[in-house]
């Protein structure tokens, strides 16, 4: 019962502290990252860390004083022929030395495939949709296959070298007690039978110590290849959080002083000397090409990257003053990419530190973001449950809870990355009425391709390759005929 307690407790701990480590790393770390090896660390490397330090420690600590034990009586009898068992031990030594370290690296290659397994499985649960529109069923097949052949080979090999371990070891000790035996006759014949016997059957049950001793080390080696890959992780650095300024103004005053920004591992400036002002209020609408530095420069403001180049201001304060927690408290997001969870309605608009606030409040920020009339369509209403990324609402609809979300934050600055671009046109109409209203006591910064969704902006900035290249209202950049002329007669042309 207690090893079982304490083998929980292992599992239990480890995954606590890897998720809990999840939670504080960077944005920059998980885009690094395959998401099936981090996942894969919580549910198969712990398993195997627990196997190690429960049934494998209780053996090695349990053999290795029964071990001991019998080799200091055999020397007490007779030191002499215990050399002969002290004699094979540096062949023993090697023989699990190398197999130790082919363990260890067979061991880090089955946990790899299993990382590469769970991701593919995760790709095709994800993606069923596009998987089967597009006859990718054969393709997926293989992949796993392939993975899992190779996982198959590597488990393979493990066995194979733990095999033909135990046998080599059993001949070693074999040939030690024949000789221990037959030296025995000879150097034991003035002891009594009583010596003689005892002699020769503490002898004999060494080996089956040694063995469970080498099997528990195998089982080790995989808990270390395991534990390695754990704390590896484990030792990432978290996000830096070294601002001690809490916000308390909250007026949405942003300022980008000589601002460049490069992606890690790239040359290439994904923005170069950014300087923008936006008053506290303001609309500000972004466009430009894709890769043109709209979403990296949203994607500052809440330090998901940090910058090294420049500064970025808000209400007077550089953002990297702040403790992160009250930075992003200042701050709501809408992205093109709707994250929603496997919950109720109610819970993934109130989510997080939105948690437990008054159901009124949540009923208006659905109503804000004219989700209601659909939720109240819904089976259970608010307490419907969506499913895993709100597989069972249309795009829209998944839109518009986002949005209600970023409502009933109620914070100062607004972000809406193409927030409204998975939206028919009707729904649109009825989002952009409700952003409006919301817009007037909060700063906007709008990532748009639509251009008839920010005529109205009190600022339009033109962006191209990291760069702003025209500022301005959208009556005076059209009179301007220059970049966003282009891209307004472009669009308009083709509708």
């Amino acid at each position: 019962y207690f090893l079982i307690r304490v083998s929980t407790s292992v599992v239990h701990k480890l995954r606590k502290e890897l998720f809990n480590h999840y939670t504080q790393l960077s944005i920059e770390y998980f885009d690094a990252q395959n998401s099936g090896h981090l996942i894969s660390l919580i549910t198969y490397n712990v398993a195997e860390v627990a196997r190690a330090v429960t049934d494998s420690v209780r053996i090695f600590i349990r053999e290795g004083l029964t071990a001991i034990g019998l080799l200091s009586y055999l020397s007490w009898l007779n030191w002499q022929l215990t050399l002969v068992f002290l004699a094979i031990t540096p062949f023993i030594v090697l023989l699990v030395t190398f197999v130790s370290k082919r363990l260890r690296a067979l061991s880090k290659n089955i946990q790899n495939s299993m990382g590469d397994m769970t991701h593919i499985t995760s790709e095709l649960v994800l993606g069923s949709r596009v998987v089967k529109c597009f006859g990718g069923e054969k393709h997926e097949i293989q992949r796993f296959k392939e993975n899992s052949l190779f996982n198959k080979q590597q488990s393979l090999r493990i066995g194979l070298f733990t095999s033909v371990q135990n046998p080599i070891m059993q001949l070693l000790v074999a040939c030690a007690l024949a000789t221990l035996l037959f030296l025995a006759l000879q150097l034991m014949e003035g002891a009594s039978t009583g010596t003689f016997v005892s002699y020769l059957l503490a002898a004999f049950m060494l080996p089956k110590s040694i063995q469970l001793l080498i099997n528990a080390n195998n089982e080790i080696q995989k808990g270390i290849a395991a534990a390695s890959d754990i704390f590896e992780v484990l030792d990432v650095e978290i996000e830096k959080d070294t601002g001690i300024q809490i916000a308390s103004t909250g007026r949405g005053e942003l300022s980008f002083k000589n601002l460049s920004f490069s992606y890690p591992n790239s040359d290439k400036l994904a923005l170069n000397k950014i300087n923008l002002e936006i008053k506290a209020g303001q609309t500000v609408a972004i466009v430009g090409a894709s890769g043109s530095g709209k979403t990296t420069l949203t994607n500052l403001i809440p330090r998901f990257y940090d910058y090294s180049q420049g500064q970025i201001l808000l209400d007077g304060v550089e953002i990297t003053d702040y403790t992160l927690e009250s930075l992003r408290e200042q701050i709501a997001l809408v992205t093109q990419n709707i994250t929603l969870f496997n919950d109720t309605v109610f819970n993934n608009i109130a989510y997080g530190s939105l948690e437990g606030g008054a159901e009124a409040d949540v009923l208006k920020a659905a109503d804000d973001a004219y989700a209601t009339e659909f939720i109240n369509n819904l089976e259970h209403g608010m307490q419907t449950e969506i499913g895993e990324q709100g597989i069972q609402l249309s795009g829209g609809q998944r839109q518009r809870l986002a949005i209600a979300r970023a409502l009933l934050k109620n914070a100062p600055l607004l972000i809406l990355d193409e927030a409204t671009s998975a939206l028919d046109t009707q729904s649109e109409r009825y989002i952009q009425k409700a952003l409006e209203h919301v817009m007037q006591n909060r700063t906007t910064i709008v990532i748009a391709h639509r251009l008839s969704t920010i005529e109205n902006a009190d600022v339009i900035l033109v962006m191209e390759q990291g760069e702003i290249v025209e500022r301005g209202s959208h009556a005076d950049l059209l009179a301007k005929q220059g970049a966003y002329a282009k891209l307004h007669a472009l669009q308009f042309s083709e509708s």
